[in-house]
């Protein structure tokens, strides 16, 4: 009873050091790349097919409007997101490829197994990081956005209940109110109060027909107030895809040069080791594999990231989705498009910051597998050695 209550204790000490490790590792690959994520997605979001932004105006933006704490906006929202779609990440993997090798002689799984088994796992992150992807990006987007100024002209002004309970603190444009008015008034029939009149629409809440900028709906309660729950999915569609094809190649590759790391080690051993016999590799060459694989699976995913991002920052009221639904509105595009979710107007911007977004990859893979081996190594010869 004693040994099977000491076994007990042996095994949930050493699963809480692998979460803290994985925690922590996270964490960690995340805040080093945390400012390559934000120059990327406001060059994602900010760029046009004619007006490409480049990665020094998108940091100087950032830096004069919000200053180098404008770097980690959100940073929090992804440090969550991320530790738990990691985790599902690598645990879905494990699970799927144990599934794959169940009942073999050799320890072996195969390139399209891994690929696929990555795919599972890509969606399984996919699914859990959305909601925290769409609150973390619009921070980002917030902090090269000029300061909006409706929390003190709320002071001034008289908000009607419809627009406050849409989005508190909400004040529509009155210059943008004014000249829609003005366009109204040419009418033979006119309203006695024009200007209230339109104020008590839901889609003239900011004066001109136009939904609110994402700069006033980037805190998480004004976001569900005004899109609804169901907006902490949107951008799934090509949020699934990126990570499917991101976890499928990046899985892949890091299986390919794992195989391949073997068997260069195996040529010089004497005598040569079987095939059911592992063979130790360094963890800086593993380290250094996954980082190369973070970066080639970067770059097979970016265009579907890109759409994402740019679907993450669309203002949809849900008053909006609700006549979409009941007029049986179709997504614009081709149907490879439309099962995507790419948007045909984003065609010529999809692999902008594309050298970015395979760096971070890159950088926050060899961050997080090294650190998780320095990690998980100091705790248990810490551990080992207090016992």
């Amino acid at each position: 009873m004693v040994n099977f209550q000491m076994d007990e204790l042996l095994r949930n000490q050493i699963f809480a050091i692998h979460a803290l490790a994985a925690a922590g590792s996270v964490t960690l690959g995340n805040a080093l790349t945390y400012p390559l994520d934000t120059a990327k997605v406001i060059i994602q979001v900010g760029s046009s097919s004619g007006k490409p932004l480049t990665t020094t105006k998108a940091l100087d933006r950032v830096k004069y409007l919000s200053g180098y704490s404008g770097l980690y906006n959100g940073f929090g929202w992804l440090a969550l997101g991320r530790s738990l779609g990691v985790g599902a990440r690598f645990g879905t993997y494990e699970i799927v490829a144990a599934y794959f090798k169940d009942g073999r002689q050799y320890n072996y799984l195969s390139l399209s197994e891994a690929f696929r088994a990555g795919m599972v796992a890509g969606v399984a992150e996919s699914v859990i990081t959305t909601p925290f992807e769409l609150v973390k990006l619009r921070a980002q987007v917030a902090s090269a956005s000029p300061p909006s100024n409706y929390s003190s002209m709320r002071k001034k002004r008289v908000v009607t209940p419809l627009i406050e309970k849409l989005l508190r603190g909400y004040t529509p444009d009155r210059k943008a109110l004014n000249y829609s008015v003005d366009l109204l008034s040419t009418l033979r029939n006119k309203h006695t109060n024009m200007t209230g009149a339109l104020q008590a629409y839901p889609w003239m809440m900011t004066g001109s027909g136009s939904p609110p900028s994402v700069t006033n709906v980037r805190r998480l309660p004004d976001i569900i107030s005004l899109e609804g729950w169901s907006s902490l999915l949107r951008g799934l569609r090509p949020g699934l895809v990126r990570d499917s094809i991101y976890g499928g190649v990046f899985f892949t590759a890091w299986e390919f040069l794992h195989q391949a790391m073997v068997d260069w080690k195996a040529i010089g051993m004497n005598p040569v080791p079987s095939m059911d016999e592992d063979i130790p590799l360094s963890p800086l060459a593993v380290t250094f594999a996954a980082g190369l694989s973070g970066s080639v699976a970067a770059a097979a995913s970016h265009c579907f990231d890109t759409a994402k991002s740019r679907s993450l920052c669309t203002v949809v009221p849900k008053f909006v989705s609700l006549e979409r639904k009941f007029l049986k509105w179709k997504r614009p595009g081709s149907r490879f498009e439309r099962w995507t979710g790419i948007h045909p107007a984003d065609r010529k911007v999809l692999f902008n910051g594309i050298g970015l977004r395979m760096a971070r990859c890159g950088i926050s893979s060899f961050v997080l597998v090294g650190s998780y081996f320095l990690i998980v190594d100091q705790l248990v010869s810490r551990g080992n050695r207090l016992t």
